[in-house]
């Protein structure tokens, strides 16, 4: 790809906030793409350094330019997000450490970036006709493609509904059967507009939810979700924090239900009454509701009008009660 890797990070602001009282030391920025969340978070203090993970090349390129200014606090390298304990064996073998080192800070922001979506040839976006590609590495692995010339009426339409699309999900399942091989976003695109009724089409483009499911199941990203939020929790050190910006429902819903597992220390006694199991919880939900953007931010990206920030702690001691210091309460 010729054209710059640029990307404004989301709630930038709010996630310096929420990261301000973590102690130093390493910081995990598990979907680096451009660099722009890293950046800001080496900048903010020189007791920070941080590994950035990508699995998009150009991402990865983009960012090692990035941060080259904060050389030697941080480095960068291809890998999925699940598969942080790999990077953080690596710091220490190159550190020439016997352990991994702790994290002070895990970051994973799940949005699919401008290039992404602004790059007709990834084939990410219903607005660009282009192959119907949609892989976040493109060196490996299944098409969007593949999946819709392959996979059942079944399959498929309990992906698409899955992922919103309830009402019409046989419908769209159906028609993009009926016109294999779809090669393109725009015949995507086509069928899954011939199959919704025009009256259901005035609540947005009807393909967004289609390529969003799409999008997920290429990439495996709830899977590979929930693997990267256990190993970044469990990686953390006392006061430590885990944070992530989710973009959609699947997503969020999938951060909120286990940062709450956590948060209970595995706890199995009835909700309203005292614990008695003997749980012993080593972490605290940061933020009960999730963060949204703000309306300036929203006004100069809207972008970010989706993005919905969760936060968790590590105690400082286990099982004691309350958030480590610092959490800036609760209730947002």
């Amino acid at each position: 790809m010729s054209r710059p890797f640029v990307h404004e990070p989301v709630m930038l602001a709010e996630v310096l906030d929420l990261l301000a009282p973590v102690p130093d030391g390493l910081v995990l920025d598990g979907t680096v793409g451009g660099g722009g969340h890293a950046a800001a978070i080496l900048a903010a203090r020189p007791g920070w350094r941080l590994i950035g993970l990508d699995r998009d090349a150009e991402a990865v390129r983009a960012a090692t330019e990035r941060l080259a200014a904060f050389a030697p606090r941080a480095a960068v390298e291809k890998r999925r997000f699940d598969e942080l304990g790999a990077a953080l064996a690596a710091d220490a073998g190159a550190a020439g450490l016997d352990e991994k080192p702790g994290l002070a800070a895990a970051l994973l922001d799940l949005g699919v970036s401008s290039p992404q979506l602004d790059v007709a040839e990834r084939g990410f976006s219903y607005r660009l006709d282009a192959p119907l590609d949609m892989r976040m590495d493109r060196s490996s692995g299944r098409t969007a493609a593949d999946i819709c010339n392959s996979w059942s009426e079944s399959e498929l339409a309990a992906l698409f509904a899955a992922h919103g699309e309830d009402r019409f999900a046989r419908r769209i399942a159906r028609a993009v059967i009926a016109r294999r091989p779809v090669l393109s976003t725009g015949q995507l695109a086509e069928a899954v507009t011939s199959a919704v009724p025009a009256a259901a089409r005035r609540r947005g483009h009807p393909a967004r939810r289609v390529f969003q499911a799409l999008r997920v199941a290429v990439n495996d990203e709830l899977e590979q979700l929930a693997t990267a939020l256990d190993a970044a929790a469990a990686a953390l050190v006392p006061g430590g924090r885990l944070l992530v910006l989710s973009y959609h429902s699947g997503e969020d819903r999938l951060v909120k239900t286990r940062f709450a597992e956590l948060a209970s220390g595995g706890c199995v006694c009835p909700p309203g009454l005292p614990c008695v199991c003997g749980a012993d919880p080593l972490f605290d939900v940061l933020t009960r509701g999730a963060r949204l953007a703000s309306a300036a931010e929203v006004e100069r990206n809207p972008r970010a009008e989706a993005a919905r920030l969760r936060a968790l702690a590590r105690r400082l001691v286990p099982g004691g009660a309350g958030a480590a210091p610092g959490s800036g309460g609760a209730g947002e």
